[in-house]
């Protein structure tokens, strides 16, 4: 039992993890333009200054789980966090864009061991009947750096210049770190099993195959790459089903219904609407004229929402059933999205902003039960490797969702610059895109419905 002064030490400590990689997020997208002029980028290398990211927190996340359950959580997480303070430094001082995505890859890297140990260091250290309320606060703090994060990057890029974002990211990572060494070191939970370096390489490759096709579709050859990172993923299951101490314990999915139902509806739930905030800020400034600083106005009633409620519906799942709440949340998304469809030249500012309000809240109901059933469905020495997977589940949902938006837009509008793109053709390939999110969210639901009860499993 962790003594309450280390409770909210790790409370901190990984709370403040979770708010850095969605507030690092967004203000990066709203500096790039400046980042672009003082280093000279074209569009594809600034993209490459948010994908570098992604790929190696989707690389990284599971293997340093499955480290982490073998050598110790506080330790993993305490590199993590130096980690991704010295790239931040390389990020914040890169004097090339070749310095910069290197810089981005390894704080990615510094990601995956935060993410893959900050759920299982909090998971592990509040019992039961606690869980809920800490997992809704770190959920809370994904959303705080949504919310803050267009308004402060964009303040600060405007006065203190974009190299002060990563400037201050050294500075919390760096406190992170202090706030762990604070934590009594933990046992090994997986204690005298051996790490699958070569399950590890594979799972790696396959997933940065899949995610580069992904993002290269509709073209033949992403869909040639991503066909290749999807069969490297199926000789990596069958490899994890073979060995004795496999990076990612399959079995997790084949016999814990709870575990395999709850990550899937994860999967889905982004997939359905990680795209969204994406697209109406192109609805935002192309059909309805607003400036970025207005149309980031608009957007924020969203991850406001979920900043509110995530706490609320984490204690909401202490007393009922996870799944009962989380699939109540996946069919109120559902129903937002279809609303979001609708939306035309003519819909009113007061419209967007309800139905944007009520896509936070239904994922304020859905995000916080869920991990609770994910963390909760599982032994304490497989906390690790649970929380990498679900980490994963999201950042491929993320990939499949901006897949699906892409892939949609390139059909219904070409490649052609926005502004020479025509309104109705956009507004026909937006709304296609949100009906299609909406049938994914619905059936998620059912996939939630499926998972069974965790108190009785656990």
């Amino acid at each position: 039992m962790n003594p309450p002064s280390e409770k909210r030490a790790i409370l901190l400590a990984a709370s403040a993890s979770s708010f850095l990689t969605p507030f690092m997020s967004s203000s990066v997208n709203i500096a790039l333009p400046r980042i672009g002029a003082d280093l000279g980028m074209d569009a594809v290398s600034l993209g490459w200054v948010a994908t570098a990211f992604l790929l190696a927190a989707a690389v990284f996340l599971v293997p340093f789980g499955r480290l982490a359950d073998l050598r110790g959580r506080r330790a993993i997480f305490g590199a993590g966090a130096l980690v991704y303070a010295g790239a931040s430094g390389i990020c914040g001082l890169a004097p090339s864009a070749a310095w910069l995505i290197a810089g981005r890859f390894v704080q990615g890297m510094g990601g995956a061991m935060i993410f893959g140990t900050g759920m299982a260091l909090l998971t592990g250290a509040y019992p039961p009947g606690e869980r809920g309320l800490a997992l809704g606060i770190n959920s809370a703090a994904v959303y705080l750096g949504l919310s803050l994060g267009p308004f402060v990057g964009g303040f600060m890029t405007q006065h203190l210049g974009w190299r002060s974002l990563f400037l201050a990211m050294v500075i919390l990572s760096l406190a992170m770190s202090s706030l762990a060494a604070l934590v009594r070191a933990d046992e090994p939970a997986a204690h005298g099993e051996t790490f699958d370096a070569a399950g590890a390489w594979l799972y790696g490759a396959a997933l940065v195959a899949l995610m580069l096709g992904l993002g290269r579709l509709p073209a033949a050859s992403g869909a040639a790459v991503a066909a290749a990172g999807a069969a490297g993923i199926a000789l990596f299951v069958r490899r994890c089903a073979r060995v004795h101490h496999p990076v990612l314990n399959v079995r997790l999915f084949l016999d814990n219904a709870v575990f395999a139902f709850s990550n899937l509806a994860a999967l889905i739930h982004y997939s359905a609407t990680f795209a969204v905030t994406f697209l109406l800020s192109l609805y935002l400034q192309k059909v309805k004229g607003l400036g970025p600083q207005a149309a980031g106005l608009v957007l924020v009633a969203q991850p406001a929402m979920m900043t509110v409620f995530s706490p609320l519906s984490g204690r909401l799942s202490d007393r009922l059933e996870p799944r009962y709440v989380a699939s109540t949340g996946m069919g109120i998304t559902a129903l937002s999205l279809a609303a979001l469809s609708r939306l035309d030249a003519d819909t009113g500012l007061p419209v967007i902003l309800a139905e944007l309000a009520l896509l936070g809240f239904g994922f304020a109901l859905f995000s916080s039960p869920n991990t609770n059933a994910v963390m909760s469905a599982v032994e304490k020495r497989a906390l690790g490797v649970a929380s990498g997977t679900l980490g994963t589940m999201r950042l491929v949902g993320q990939l499949l969702s901006m897949g699906l938006a892409t892939v949609v837009l390139s059909l219904g509008i070409g490649h052609v610059p926005l502004a020479q793109a025509r309104v109705p053709d956009f507004l026909t390939a937006q709304r296609a895109a949100l009906l299609a999110c909406a049938v994914l969210c619905t059936a998620g639901v059912f996939a939630s419905l499926a998972r069974g009860d965790i108190r009785r499993t656990s």
